[in-house]
């Protein structure tokens, strides 16, 4: 193995390093405050709390994520355009960002999405020293065509070869680095917030806590929000399903997922819902929580879900039983998800002894923690203590990582 955990190492803190104040730019998402995905949260989260320790971070930010603003928790923020297509929002966006960073002074770039790897030997150029945190084969994607697919393929490798540094945020990740790449990565996975929620909004949404299941994601195929319905309805379940979330840039799959409900009056689509406070008591107060994402490392909204000390059904892949472990139900089709959520609602000591272990789990992702090991990356970039540019040439012409766990 060649990943680098850097839970073993120690860690080089402000007072231990000098004091020292690095200028820290973060680049390539849509910005702060999060409001979307990964990424985002990483950035605000990580951010925050290194801007809290006396360091300069400037947060790369695009339009019309949020209303327009200088500055948030500590951050400098610097919002500029990006071109509103799903193939070149990212790319636009971060290469007006990589021209701006070049006229000021930075210390330390982190970088995030391994799609932005064109722009990388401009920053090196810059004599910034610049880690890449590489993101959960979004070749798998169906979302992309057959060129982006190949284009992120490419992208994975020269990532590796313009990177300093690559940060994965799931072992599974990093196994996949290390096994197409032979690539060193730090694997810092992020952290769950441990959410305390009422229970008084839910009366707005007809909802009464413990007694709806709820399903968190971007309507994608690879998140299988059709699969969660489908299988929903074809239970004899009698808790409502709640569905959160919206496709950000086509409606076909929507129609897909509704058109799995079948008009089943048991499902209920309330679209995507920013209200974080309501948000956290849909989390907090589900009888369970219903996970398909299967393609992006470590999950958010999973380990919001277990922060909220809810019990937990998820689609049966690597990334999902690294965080949730023996916490979890698993299933990988339809029959899986009615067969959980019935056995789930017969079972309520069940429900509350795997959502115990949930709330135990979460607590081993700490948002503290992921802030030192981003802090302990920047002082080593900083100083040359890293990898620099590795071979990124592929060892392999397919994936190592099953897209389902074997049994």
């Amino acid at each position: 193995m060649t990943t680098t955990d850097s839970s073993t190492e120690q860690p080089a803190t402000l007072d231990a390093d000098g004091g020292r104040r690095l200028s820290i730019a973060m680049i390539g998402t849509r910005g702060v405050p999060a409001r979307y995905g990964g990424f985002e949260t990483a950035v605000e989260e990580v951010g925050a709390r290194l801007a809290a320790r006396g360091h300069e971070v400037r947060v790369y930010c695009r339009n019309g994520n949020s209303e327009v603003r200088r500055e948030h928790a500590g951050m400098t923020l610097v919002t500029l355009p990006a071109v509103r297509h799903r193939a070149l929002e990212t790319l636009s966006h971060t290469g007006l960002s990589v021209m701006h960073l070049l006229t000021r002074r930075t210390d330390v770039a982190f970088v995030f999405n391994a799609a932005n790897a064109p722009f990388l030997p401009a920053v090196r150029a810059a004599r910034i020293p610049v880690a890449t945190h590489v993101d959960g084969l979004e070749w798998k994607r169906t979302k992309w065509s057959a060129r982006g697919r190949g284009y992120y393929r490419w992208a994975e490798g020269a990532a590796v070869r313009r990177s300093d540094a690559l940060i994965a945020d799931a072992q599974g990740i990093a196994d996949y680095y290390a096994e197409e790449f032979s690539a060193e990565t730090r694997l810092i996975a992020y952290g769950a917030p441990i959410v305390d929620a009422g229970s008084d909004r839910l009366a707005e949404l007809g909802l009464e806590p413990g007694r709806f299941h709820v399903a968190v994601a971007r309507f994608e195929p690879e998140n299988h929000v059709h699969l969660i319905v489908e299988g929903y309805v074809r239970s004899a379940a009698r808790h409502p399903l709640v569905v959160v979330g919206s496709a950000p840039y086509t409606d076909a799959y929507t129609q897909q997922v509704h058109a799995a409900a079948g008009g089943d009056p048991r499902v209920r689509f309330l679209g995507g819902v920013w209200d974080q406070e309501l948000l956290d008591q849909l989390y907090a107060n589900a009888a369970t929580y219903l996970h398909g994402h299967s393609v992006g490392g470590t999950n958010p909204s999973l380990l919001r879900a277990i922060g909220a000390g809810t019990a937990t059904i998820a689609y049966d892949v690597s990334f999902n039983r690294e965080v949730l472990g023996d916490a979890g139900w698993y299933f990988d089709d339809p029959a899986g998800v009615a067969r959980t959520v019935e056995a789930a609602e017969a079972s309520p000591d069940d429900v509350e002894r795997r959502a115990a272990a949930a709330r135990r789990r979460a607590r081993d992702y700490s948002w503290d923690d992921v802030a030192d090991r981003y802090e302990r990356l920047a002082l080593d970039l900083a100083d040359g203590r890293v990898p620099g540019k590795q071979d990124g040439r592929r060892a392999s012409a397919s994936s190592p990582i099953p897209q389902k766990v074997s049994r």
